[in-house]
């Protein structure tokens, strides 16, 4: 059976063609529009169906042109869209490379008859982009002579180096033509890492497209425009290609960025830029074999199905697992907070932005509620000034928020959160009180990172009230929230809580009530084992490099300067105390908080990891010589060893956890480490990583997902 017929059935995007008259004589555009003929839930995307269907309704419209039939030929699509990009799900079920090349080549095989028809019959050629255009969906654009956008196009852009791929139908060798080299680094490299699609005023800018028309007649206001571009009476400037010297400096530059950020932990951007490198100077046919090529081998890679697999769960995870009837949820009217302080401020600027319903903060004295107004007030001017936020908006959102120092006033709150300091005793005190003011139907709430909920709310009348909803920091940018159940939840705070993190625009996860919940009890423990091997001589500066090949967001100690040495100590010694030895101890990394010591450098320039300061190391003792025995007893660990026990550890953690059942599956854990923890989707989270690199079978006798969900199978 080959790839294709094994593939997922293909929801088939048709391509629909009809004759319109153009205005002053201009003479018959062939409008072709691609619609699958489903509804805005359910976007065009491009599989080998489709591809075909789109490369007949071409070949017959260059007939036409030949004949002198038609005057111009444009291309838009259903409502909402234009096209999603390519087919993944049919892209991931492929098994054999030459099928992966023939994907390749059947879109370059439609899309150059879009960039021939004007040089061979004189008929140019327009993309209307009427709504989302990603990938393979914007490259359809790329290859027409003019492109329009839609006012209220979703977004516009090519992620395909986030996810283990480069733009392969033509966008590679297009991009840097049309904008220059150094804007197309941003189209191609930049915003897929920042997953930020181009809207519609920033791509005319850009030089994406060239005209931009409101979405109320924007398909009337487009067709008029090629009217006029077909007339002469409008014509689009087109830059001369950058300088060999200016291109080859930015390429060069982009790879040392690459191997100073990512390494060698993938290979889909240094395959892109190589492409990019090669687009100056080659001819559009040899451009896009090479394009062919590239995807090809980007199909076959494990990178790329690691990248679909957790492509999949940041889409799928809109619908929480495990998450109770939302007709459960508890009407939420006004919102209380436990707290002024940082955590507690940033959440009320996002209930209030958000929930739009009134916030009130408490604190044990008027200056740390000023505090936390002040901030609520500093955000909303920033945000007005960076152009992110209405001025109108920004004035309910301050207008929205009180602070006070009196307790009963979260006598009419219906859904009060605590965020104060990790103190289990403190935290069971302010529930205490609480219990004796709320309604009996409000819902208490605790954003904990790591202590048990079931223990906070052990001594109340109605436990069943409280749910954990753990927060990350900056609570506005991180996307995922832990909704944690207690032994005693109800399904009422559950599905409230799941009702109030969907109408903040998170992603939540449902946890079970265990130290660390997922992100926490990871993390630390990566954090823990690098320090451990530090304690027992392995110099910092190799530690901290030695998680370079998983491509993480930034090294070992830039992370732990984020979270703050003081926290990340708190939260090692919690979790030692609830799980055991398997947790370490660093008396070094105590000696730190204590001393207040710096933890990295300077980044060497903007966007680059930032380096451990080498006077970290007086805080563990001596770096000893890898090989010889450690200050435990064991042997000194050089990178490589350091990688393989966080793995191990990591491995034998993720079993546990699903012993424990913290999560329904691996998936969950996976979704909270890309959400939580910003790992890279070319990882797939952990668990893709850890059952194509062995460990999971190592350190468990089993994979964690079944071959071929995220790698390529055996």
């Amino acid at each position: 059976m080959t790839a294709t017929e094994n593939a997922p059935t293909e929801r088939v995007t048709h391509a629909l063609v009809r004759d319109v008259t153009l205005p002053g004589g201009a003479g018959t555009l062939a409008l072709v529009t691609l619609d699958n003929g489903f509804d805005h839930t359910k976007p065009n995307t491009l599989g080998p169906q489709g591809m075909a269907e789109l490369t007949a309704a071409l070949e017959g419209l260059r007939e036409r042109a030949a004949a002198g039939e038609i005057a111009a030929v444009a291309v838009t699509g259903k409502p909402y869209f234009l096209a999603a990009g390519a087919d993944l799900k049919g892209a991931q079920a492929i098994t054999d490379r030459d099928d992966a090349l023939e994907l390749g080549r059947a879109g370059h095989r439609a899309y150059a008859i879009l960039g021939d028809l004007r040089e061979q019959h004189g008929v140019p050629t327009f993309a209307f982009v009427n709504g989302l255009a990603l990938g393979g969906g914007l490259e359809v654009a790329l290859n027409c002579d003019y492109r329009t956008v839609s006012s209220d196009a979703a977004g516009l852009g090519l992620p395909e180096t986030s996810i283990g791929l480069v733009p392969g139908w033509g966008g590679a060798y297009i991009v840097p033509r049309l904008v220059g080299i150094e804007k197309a680094i941003d189209v191609i490299f930049t915003r897929p890492a920042s997953q930020k699609p181009y809207k519609p005023a920033e791509a005319l800018q850009l030089g994406l497209v060239d005209a931009q028309f409101d979405a109320a007649d924007f398909l009337e206001q487009s067709i008029l425009w090629a009217a006029k571009v077909l007339r002469g009476e409008v014509e689009v400037a087109r830059r001369e290609l950058d300088p060999q010297p200016v291109w080859d400096a930015v390429v060069s530059g982009v790879r040392a960025h690459l191997e100073a950020t990512i390494g060698d932990s993938r290979p889909a951007p240094y395959r892109a830029l190589d492409l990019v490198a090669g687009a100056r100077n080659a001819t559009r046919t040899e451009a896009f074999q090479a394009e062919d090529e590239a995807l090809a081998d980007l199909i076959m890679s494990d990178e790329m199905r690691a990248s679909v697999y957790a492509f999949n769960l940041v889409s799928g995870g809109k619908k929480p697992h495990g998450a109770p009837d939302p007709k459960l949820a508890r009407p939420v009217t006004r919102v209380g907070i436990v707290g002024a302080g940082l955590m507690a401020a940033q959440i009320a600027f996002l209930f209030a932005q958000r929930l739009q319903v009134p916030v009130v903060m408490r604190d044990l004295d008027q200056e740390r509620v000023d505090k936390g107004l002040d901030f609520v007030r500093g955000t909303a001017e920033k945000l007005v000034a960076r152009g992110k936020l209405a001025e109108s908006a920004a004035r309910r959102i301050v207008a929205s928020v009180s602070g006070t120092t009196d307790i009963q006033e979260f006598a009419s709150c219906d859904f009060v959160i605590e965020a104060v300091t990790e103190v289990m005793g403190l935290k069971k005190k302010v529930f205490a009180e609480l219990e004796g003011i709320i309604s009996p139907e409000a819902v208490l709430a605790t954003n904990t990172s790591a202590l048990s909920v079931t223990e906070m709310s052990a001594d109340l009348a109605h436990p069943e009230r409280v749910v954990g909803i753990h927060f990350f920091n900056p609570v506005a940018q991180m996307p995922l929230v832990e909704v944690i159940h207690a032994d005693k939840t109800s399904d009422e705070a559950l599905a409230t809580a799941f009702g109030i993190t969907k109408k903040l625009r998170k992603t939540a996860v449902l946890a079970g009530d265990r130290p660390g919940f997922v992100v926490n009890r990871l993390l630390i423990l990566v954090m823990g084992k690098v320090l451990e091997a530090i304690e027992n001589g392995t110099p910092v500066e190799v530690a901290d490099r030695a998680l370079a090949p998983l491509g993480f967001p930034m090294p070992t100690f830039e992370l732990t300067d984020l979270v703050g040495p003081a926290v990340a100590d708190h939260v090692l010694t919690s979790l030692r105390e609830d799980l055991g030895d398997r947790i370490p101890t660093s008396p070094g990394l105590k000696k730190i908080v204590a001393d207040g010591t710096r933890l990295v450098l300077d980044a060497p320039s903007k966007g680059l990891p930032k380096p451990v300061d080498p006077a970290v190391q007086a805080a563990f003792g001596d770096a000893l010589e890898a090989g010889t025995t450690g200050r435990n007893g064991t042997p000194v660990l050089d990178g490589p060893g350091v990688l393989d026990a966080v793995l191990t550890a990591t491995a034998t953690e993720i079993g546990l956890m699903l012993d424990e059942k913290v999560v329904a599956g691996p998936q969950q854990i996976d979704l909270c480490m890309i959400l939580g923890a910003g790992w890279g989707f070319h990882t797939g989270g952990i668990t893709p990583y850890l059952d194509r690199t062995g460990y999971s079978e190592k350190v468990l006798g089993k994979r964690f997902l079944p071959d071929g969900v995220a790698n390529v199978p055996a």
